[in-house]
């Protein structure tokens, strides 16, 4: 794919209000390069609705854009769109993927077999140590290990894989220029130098707002074969993940924990709705070695 072709991704991608959905809605009419340059008017004969075709021609979304994509270039951020060879085929499956992966790191990874290991930000010891002791072992099994970057239970699962010397995924709700949270940029820096990768949908100057974190999480979701949950509470992100991952066809597991912890009364309700209990990883790779 040449750079012009690159181009007309991301600005597709940067326009507030289109997300996937009608991205692809829209690429069913119109050729990308077609969009470039065309007129308000055509859109809506072509039966786009005026809101959104009032984005489309808006120029502030092509503005800066050289910027942007010299800044990637500079600094090693592929750009990835759904269109391309390196896209992962489990993400392109899921009811609203993205149309633009931005990756730092090993991209081609993203297309291998990987567990999502995710739970409370607000873990206990407990859940410190099983979830870097299951990621150390998938990681050792040649799985990837998939998480958000966030404290908790996402940092421990890809300071298990680090910790094996082996590729782990982060997904990010920001622009890969702001890392988040802060304290974890020298784990990106080990992710990263262990052939790893730091993934978004969001461009770079995006700021970690409330709202990215529930979409990331599909795509946590999303490049898993399924999610191993650690530790969660009743209504959280972790449940949001295992929601997705349902709606997507993911085995869901669970490590049980304490019942008088609220940290694990989500993940006890989801054994009593049928998720599987794992004790050890052979629970996990009896069902990766039989997919």
């Amino acid at each position: 794919m040449d750079e012009e072709e690159i181009k007309f991704w991301v600005w597709l991608s940067k326009i507030d209000g289109i997300g996937p959905i009608k991205t692809i809605e829209l690429l069913k009419k119109f050729e990308i390069s077609k969009l470039w340059d065309i007129s308000k008017e055509e859109l809506i004969c072509e039966g786009i609705s005026p809101s959104t075709a009032e984005k489309i021609v808006n120029e502030q979304y092509k503005f800066k854009l050289d910027n942007y994509l010299k800044y990637m270039k500079d600094n090693n951020i592929k750009i990835v769109p759904i269109v391309s060879k390196k896209y992962p085929n489990k993400l392109k499956q899921i009811y609203d993927p993205p149309m633009v992966l931005y990756v730092r790191g090993n991209e081609d990874i993203l297309r291998g077999i990987g567990i999502a290991v995710i739970g409370c930000r607000l873990c206990t010891t407990y859940g410190k140590q099983i979830a870097k002791e299951f990621s150390y072992l998938l990681a050792t099994n040649n799985i990837n290990v998939i998480s958000g970057l966030a404290i908790g239970i996402d940092t421990y699962a890809h300071v298990g894989a680090v910790e094996a010397k082996k590729p782990t995924i982060a997904v990010i709700g920001s622009g890969l220029d702001i890392i988040y949270p802060a304290q974890n940029k020298e784990l990106v820096n080990q992710i990263i130098k262990n052939d790893g990768a730091i993934v978004s949908e969001y461009i770079v100057g995006t700021k970690p707002t409330a709202m990215n974190f529930p979409a990331r999480n599909r795509i946590i979701s999303g490049l898993s074969n399924g999610i191993l949950v650690v530790e969660a509470k009743k209504k959280s992100g972790t449940i949001i993940t295992v929601d997705f991952g349902l709606e997507q066809g993911k085995e869901i597991y669970i490590v049980p924990g304490n019942i008088n912890s609220v940290n694990s009364e989500g993940t006890n309700d989801l054994i009593k709705q049928g998720a599987k209990i794992v004790t050890n990883i052979d629970d996990i790779l009896t069902d990766i070695n039989n997919g």
